[in-house]
């Protein structure tokens, strides 16, 4: 992982390049539909762990659509372990954060701007990834799944029986019980902006036209 100029990427074969520019493109709610795996993921072997299911408080979503101004651009695809994270002289504002399990990616925006993407794990065939819209119910830095006993750094709970976004070690052929897991870096950048209540969205290849906005919750 390099720091240059404010922006933080990780990369595996070389393939990053990223700068902040207005939205010029058709984009996946997870992130741009250019935006592809260098190797096909499979679902062949569940690898993430999934908390046990406990109550937590409800928390209303946001009642507003959601303007999207700018994405991150990328010189080629994404591998697997791969992130790029830039939010320098973005200005502060609501978190959103979108899955697109189609595309294998999770974007993060903040007051319209995309700052993150990355590329995932979900849910294998049997445990698949919930779609729809939820609300972060749950913070825990030091998770530790009581089904598996097996670490989920930043945790960020989405469902009432363990679904979460978390770190986890983004190998091809991996996959989850039904959470989404994230590199570990990444999971930690992420965790600092995420609060309380704030949307997530996954989506299984959803498209959105230049100057849309992802609907509201």
């Amino acid at each position: 992982m390099a720091d240059i100029g404010g922006t933080k990427w990780r990369r595996t074969a070389g393939k990053l390049l990223l700068a902040l520019v207005p939205l010029a493109a058709a984009v996946l709610v997870g992130g741009l539909s250019a935006r592809t795996l260098s190797t096909p993921a499979v679902s062949t072997a569940p690898a993430a762990s999934v908390a046990a299911p406990q109550p937590v408080a409800a928390l209303a979503k946001r009642d507003r659509a959601y303007p999207i101004k700018g994405v991150l651009t990328l010189d080629g695809p994404l591998d697997h372990g791969d992130y790029a994270w830039s939010d320098e002289g973005v200005p502060q504002g609501e978190i959103l954060i979108t899955v697109d399990l189609k595309a294998q990616t999770l974007s993060v925006f903040r007051a319209g701007y995309e700052i993150g993407v990355a590329v995932i794990l979900y849910g294998a065939d049997n445990k698949q990834s919930p779609l729809g819209t939820f609300a972060i119910s749950q913070k825990d830095a030091d998770h530790v799944s009581n089904l598996y006993d097996a670490p989920m750094p930043y945790m960020l709970r989405l469902t009432n029986d363990g679904v979460a976004i978390h770190g986890s070690d983004v190998e091809w052929g991996k996959a989850t019980h039904g959470c989404i897991g994230v590199p570990t870096e990444f999971a930690a950048l992420l965790f600092a902006q995420a609060k309380l209540g704030d949307r997530v969205i996954i989506t299984d290849g959803q498209m959105m036209q230049l100057g849309g906005a992802v609907p509201a919750a």
